[in-house]
């Protein structure tokens, strides 16, 4: 028998012991997304010309390589996170959820490493 109350063994925790951390972690992610997102958006229309010398010229500035790469991992991790609550509540079956997880977290690291990858070469190499 525990003498804490039920309030006291859940305050701060579900039944994983991380649902307050994950939700701050989207939350987080979601502040970075709604800062980056709206940037990028307004700095591809103010360049006008979408060519593919002025955009690999604007990649390459280091003001937008560095919110660049931001915005590519904020993107990859946010999906991350809203599909994992996805597979969680949905797939019952506990093998069937570890792999898609799995599976879900290998693609998206690779995805989120290769957009890194890429504007840090645009960025690094000057010739077009």
């Amino acid at each position: 028998m525990s003498l804490r109350s039920p309030l006291g063994k859940v305050l701060g925790a579900g039944a994983a012991k991380e649902g307050a951390h994950h939700w701050w972690a989207q939350r987080i992610s979601a502040v970075g997304l709604v800062l980056l997102a709206p940037w990028f958006l307004l700095s591809l229309i103010a360049l006008g010309d979408l060519s593919y010398i002025n955009v690999h010229d604007w990649i390459a500035a280091p003001v937008n390589t560095v919110l660049l790469s931001l915005l590519v991992l904020a993107v990859t991790y946010h999906a991350y996170l809203g599909l994992q609550v996805v597979v969680e509540d949905y797939v019952a079956h506990k093998g069937i959820r570890l792999l898609v997880l799995l599976v879900i977290k290998f693609a998206l690291l690779i995805m989120g490493v290769l957009g890194i990858v890429s504007v840090l070469r645009i960025a690094f190499t000057g010739n077009h």
